[in-house]
């Protein structure tokens, strides 16, 4: 017999949403266990017939199978799924998938760069955003203005800005001219634009922010601006492990899903690439 679990714990595994979007569809009636409209707290197996928006949910089809992604995102585009003021999103570049959706792992936003991820897998995404795991992120920065050990030494040891005390667990110069510099950063959690707010608390200026880093991957130079590309089963079973979860299988890929993948990229719209600070061989 198959243990229950909380409703919105099994289906953040189908790639429905994260937990409190599921939340938010339970209290708005969207969802039934067995025909019954479900109520926060409800409990659930993989056995149970569960329906979202009158639609069946196949629980089986995702239980030991997950995908995760890398993208290298551009400046100019939100990390929403639909924007009312029509400006591109990160998911329209994306590849298609049956049966799932992928769920971004974090934000980034509108000017920022970089890599993200996204999976199939609500519980590991929550779990990959969520402080208590400190997760760490690292950031390649451009910034304007005079830079000192002092101001370095008070953004290492902590920061008051209005939603609490924030810091970079790092930070490693990276050279550039004049009142220009790029720095190295990571941070811990991913509070709202917490890099730019960090810098701007001490009087200088962000101008170039691109994401390099996430956990224990790095965005690949092969991954283009504005393109993707699916992790393999040693980086997926990783990120499980960071964040203390037992690893699923990946979805196996036959020959004819790569190639329907690659013409999907191919018809996208690749933006340039930019160019980022290089790390010192020292």
């Amino acid at each position: 017999m198959s243990e229950s679990e909380k409703l919105q714990k099994i289906l953040a595994r189908t790639g429905i949403g994260s937990r409190r979007q599921i939340e938010d569809l339970i209290r708005d009636g969207r969802i039934k266990v067995n025909g019954q409209v479900a109520t926060i707290g409800d409990r659930a197996t993989v056995t149970d017939k569960i329906e979202v928006d009158g639609r069946p949910v196949r629980l089986e089809k995702h239980q030991e199978q997950t995908r995760v992604l890398v993208y290298n995102k551009p400046e100019g585009e939100i990390c929403t799924r639909h924007d009312p003021e029509g400006r591109p999103t990160v998911f329209t570049r994306l590849p298609k998938i049956s049966g799932q959706r992928w769920i971004s792992v974090g934000r980034l936003d509108i000017n920022t760069s970089g890599m993200l991820l996204f999976t199939t897998d609500g519980e590991l995404a929550n779990r990959l955003m969520h402080p208590s795991y400190q997760v760490d992120r690292e950031y390649a920065v451009r910034v304007m203005g005079e830079v000192d050990e002092d101001m370095l030494t008070r953004l290492r040891e902590g920061v008051l800005l209005e939603d609490g005390i924030a810091r970079f667990s790092d930070i490693t110069p990276a050279g550039g001219t004049g009142i220009n510099q790029w720095f190295y950063v990571t941070l811990l959690e991913g509070k709202n634009r917490e890099v730019r707010r960090l810098w701007e608390s001490q009087g200088v200026a962000v101008s170039r922010l691109k994401r390099v880093r996430f956990g224990p991957l790095m965005l690949p130079s092969r991954i283009k601006v504005g393109q993707w590309e699916e992790l393999g089963e040693k980086d997926i079973k990783a990120l499980y492990q960071l964040v203390q979860l037992t690893p699923k299988a990946p979805v196996q890929s036959g020959p004819a899903d790569k190639i329907r993948m690659q013409r999907q990229q191919r018809k996208r719209v690749t933006l340039p690439p930019r160019r980022s600070p290089r790390r010192s061989a020292n």
